[in-house]
């Protein structure tokens, strides 16, 4: 059993003292693993990793009962520098590039904190250029003229610069095309087998996310309503009927599927 590097409580989030969007979110992600939260757009997804990252500050929230530990360490009260420290890096939805700064330039802002000099900061460099080649032939391009594909191949390179422990990755194949979200999600699994970077990633396309992780959480409303290994998950009834589109009788639209059956089933 591998040890727990994340370890999140029944934590309570609430935005403007008012509105409560976690309640009682409960999970942990092991040492070299790869855990995917999963659900539908308003879940609590991306809410859960900005408060692990304690990025909730900029969108006026606060976690306001539960207890997130990294190794056992408290970390709600850190700001998000001293996490980068620790080696908590978060790639936010939407990719987030610098425009106008080269690929390069981009990657290497990745690196503002690193202590270990020129050399190591380079070596770093070509092995991130190693696992997206693309991005080396596009090196000296400004990244507003990359396509999304590049854009988020350079994000998680922007991550990867810093030398991290645990990447929290929101979203990572919204808009993307099929073939690119293949690409991105192998790299992704390469990079925690060879590197041993842990990832936590928050994602919608839960067929994708569950071929490639080894544990997942299910969100509805703010709450984990299922959990297990992905293999089992893929393999449920009911994620196959409400995620996957398919059920006994064959595919379906999960817009057939009535809302309050999930509610019933699973949040009553």
């Amino acid at each position: 059993m591998a040890d727990t590097l994340l370890n999140v409580n029944s934590i309570e989030v609430i935005y403007n003292h008012v509105i409560l969007v976690l309640k009682g979110v409960s999970f942990a992600v092991p040492e070299g693993g790869i855990v995917a939260l999963l659900g539908g757009n308003g879940a609590g997804k991306t809410t859960t990793l900005r408060a692990v990252s304690n990025l909730l500050a900029g969108e006026r929230g606060a976690v306001t009962k539960g207890s997130i530990e990294l190794r056992g360490e408290r970390i709600e009260a850190l700001t998000p520098a001293e996490l980068v420290k620790r080696g908590v890096i978060q790639v936010m939805e939407g990719r987030h590039c610098f425009g106008h700064l080269t690929i390069e330039e981009n990657l290497l802002t990745g690196s503002y904190t690193r202590r270990d000099g020129k050399a190591a900061v380079a070596q770093t460099l070509e092995k991130v250029y190693a696992y997206f080649p693309r991005l080396k032939t596009r090196r000296t391009s400004q990244a507003a003229y990359t396509s999304g594909g590049e854009q988020q191949m350079t994000a998680i390179g922007r991550a990867l610069m810093a030398n991290p422990k645990m990447v929290l990755l929101d979203e990572p194949s919204m808009g993307l095309a099929p073939q690119i979200v293949d690409e991105v999600f192998g790299i992704v699994k390469d990079l925690n087998q060879r590197e041993g970077v842990t990832f936590l990633l928050a994602e919608q396309n839960t067929n994708m996310a569950l071929r490639y992780a080894d544990f997942g959480y299910i969100l509805e409303n703010g709450r984990v309503v299922m959990e297990g290994a992905a293999a089992d998950l893929r393999n449920n009834e009911d994620v196959k009927e409400f995620y996957l589109g398919l059920s006994s009788q064959g595919r379906k639209s999960f817009r057939e599927i009535k809302h309050y059956r999930r509610r019933k089933r699973w949040l009553a």
